[in-house]
């Protein structure tokens, strides 16, 4: 219920914040003259690719502006396309290397991995529980003429609902602030499955009159609750695998507990801001244009809880019948920077040096046997770095080398990337990634109530991860892109839920490509990832294949053009393979060997429209279900949904 409240009042913020605001922007030269009709004519015309033209002759599409974190610039798009389908979920994310469990909120099996973008810091852990986790770098800031809001809703599996509401200003043109809240609430089909989550972030991003001095920062809250069934028991599989009719409502089946629970809450403090000593006027290349020092901090807490009113056998032994786990983690980075911009490297160069600091604790000591596990592992780290951004001719050129130099840990990163821009027909990008790092702290430092779950691992090193990737993106012949990578030192959890480390090296190869084919008003949007691990397979697990195709339909109906209509069919697919397990406890996935999933095609019918700048979605998901076998599943013991109609939208407004 607070979720729903929350949402709707940041609507009614927006809306009446234009009462508060109108004044201003009439007298403002920022945005003179708003006329929305106009502005509707525009975002028509922009969905057909057609015109880039101004509004009432000075508001632009183009001024309103997303910010991401490494600067790059894009805009509020308002359009309907294919890809708005596929993010239109509680992640807002392109999901085809993700296969979703079977309630909106819970977790996903990863069907593809990605290493280019690791960090050299380690994490908490739990990473089930992060695919709606907002990272320093997801985070955006905004540039608007005039206030701005986007709203969607989309119904979930039973009982429930999720709502996103974002809400963003400009005070002043050199001042904005955003807030937005997303609620989920979800009980789904299953038994003890409910999911109920609430995520709040505000932005504000100033820069003063001159432009010397920038300052941006963000507050991001997340808390994710999840009650944890375990799957199903074995029997309630053969139940479900034959079709049992006594068995159709879900919630009749067995599953392995019904008293469990896992939450995970966090909270970040981020600040960046920067002051350019000077600006050189001069026009003489051979002269700085501007020298920048600069400033980071970020300050995040962590706590995640596994709850059980009564210990379970099917998890283990315990110390006591109630289980109440508890890890949290506390770390803060302060980075410092020099930066000159100048003719002389071609761009920009960056000297820096940073100090992170980590405590990642329990509740207290714990002793087994001649085995202690501490209540705190903690420490720090200093590192230095550089990095080097140019543009040469249609040539863009990035290096980034960051070492740790004393502390508590070690770790290093180097990223190389160079891309090639052709106008808008063609980007080719090749880059170089290799990441030493400690590994997350649950592999090396956690406490549990169920006896296996204690552990202390000082002898782990570090993991040695090497990645080439090349992309090419031509919108005429294909999107594609193929990388390699070795990992050595790889740490996974074991069948038992154990951490080990690999002795072996990994050696993974990924291809992935699109291509979207038209004939008239039909599409057919193709694509296509091929995996293969050479060395390796043992602990690191994905399918050989995966594929996804869409054939819609795509055109205006009715007389003037009200609605334009998007409808069709989605056929997904990857091949059998050692699925991971999933555990609830650590919110982690675990090697299994006992069985192969996959290999069943899974077909979603949806039908699109969109009203103004309203896109109204209905999808039909898994179709075939009723005649394809009930042999799909999300992770051992955890079916994949049943067919099930769902309703959303997603709604811009500018006022």
């Amino acid at each position: 219920m607070r979720n729903v409240l929350l949402c709707l009042f940041i609507a009614f913020f927006t809306i009446t914040s234009f009462a508060q605001t109108k004044e201003l922007l009439e007298k403002s030269e920022f945005n003179k003259s708003l006329n929305l009709q106009s502005r509707d004519s525009l975002n028509q015309g922009y969905n057909r690719g057609e015109i880039e033209v101004e509004l009432d002759g000075e508001t632009l599409y183009t001024d309103y502006k997303i910010i991401s974190h490494s600067l790059d610039t894009t805009y509020i798009d308002t359009t309907l396309t294919i890809k708005k389908d596929y993010i239109l979920n509680y992640i807002r994310k392109d999901d085809f290397e993700l296969l979703p469990f079977h309630n909106l909120g819970q977790t996903y099996t990863r069907l593809g991995f990605n290493f280019d973008k690791s960090s050299f810091l380690p994490e908490m852990g739990a990473s089930a529980k992060y695919f709606n986790f907002k990272e320093v770098e997801d985070i955006n800031y905004y540039e608007v003429p005039t206030p701005t809001t986007e709203l969607m809703f989309r119904t979930a599996m039973e009982q429930g609902q999720v709502l996103d509401a974002f809400f963003t200003i400009n005070t002043a043109p050199n001042f904005n602030f955003s807030l937005e809240y997303k609620g989920l609430r979800s009980l789904g089909n299953y038994r003890q499955s409910l999911a109920s989550y609430g995520n709040f972030r505000t932005t504000f991003n100033y820069r003063t009159k001159d432009d010397r001095y920038q300052a941006r920062g963000h507050f991001v809250s997340h808390d994710f609750l999840n009650e944890e069934n375990g799957g199903l028991t074995d029997q309630s599989i053969l139940y479900f695998e034959a079709n049992d009719p006594n068995y159709i409502n879900r919630g009749q089946l067995e599953v392995n507990y019904t008293n469990a629970e896992n939450l995970l809450v966090t909270k970040r403090y981020h600040l960046e801001h920067s002051y350019k000593i000077f600006k050189n006027k001069d026009s003489i290349k051979s002269k700085p244009s501007n020298f920048k020092v600069g400033h980071e901090y970020t300050y995040k807490t962590k706590h995640y809880t596994f709850d059980q009113t009564a210990s379970s056998a099917v998890i283990g032994d315990a110390f006591r019948t109630t289980v109440s786990d508890h890890a949290g983690l506390r770390t803060m980075n302060n980075l410092a920077y020099l930066e000159l911009e100048s003719p002389l490297v071609l761009g920009k160069l960056r000297a820096k040096a940073n100090h992170y600091t980590f405590d990642h604790y329990f509740n207290g000591v714990v002793n087994i046997g001649s085995e202690t596990i501490d209540a705190q592992l903690k420490g720090n780290a200093l590192s230095i770095g550089a990095d080097w951004n140019a543009k040469v001719k249609n040539f863009s050129l990035k290096a980034d080398i960051s070492t740790i130099i004393s502390g508590d840990i070690e770790g290093s990163s180097l990223l190389t990337a160079a891309t090639y821009h052709k106008d808008s027909v063609m980007k080719i990008s090749a880059k170089l990634a290799t990441v030493s790092k400690t590994a997350n702290f649950n592999f090396l430092h956690y406490q549990s109530d169920y006896i296996d779950y204690n552990w202390q691992n000082n002898h782990f090193k570090n993991e040695e991860i090497r990645t080439l990737s090349l992309e090419l993106d031509t919108e005429k012949i294909v999107n594609a892109s193929a990388s390699v990578t070795q990992i050595d030192n790889y740490t996974y959890f074991d069948t038992n839920s154990k951490p080990q480390q690999a002795t072996e090296a990994i050696n993974y190869l990924k291809i992935k490509a699109n291509k979207a084919v038209k004939f008239g008003k039909f599409t057919l949007d193709n694509t296509v990832m091929y995996q293969k691990v050479s060395k390796g397979n043992a602990f690191f697990r994905v399918p050989e294949l995966v594929t996804r195709n869409s054939l819609f339909y795509s055109s205006y109906v009715f007389k003037k053009k009200p609605l334009f209509l998007q409808t069709g069919f989605t056929f997904k697919y990857f091949t059998k393979y050692k699925m991971n397990a999933y555990n609830p406890l650590l919110s982690e996935f675990n090697l299994q060997d006992t069985a192969e999933y996959g290999n069943y095609p899974v077909v979603d019918f949806f039908a699109n429209g969109q009203v103004r700048r309203t896109r109204i979605y209905l999808k039909v998901e898994n179709i075939t279900a009723s005649f394809t076998g009930r042999n799909y599943y999300s992770a051992p013991l955890e079916p994949y949904r049943d067919l099930t109609v769902r309703f959303g939208l997603v709604w811009n407004f500018f006022i």
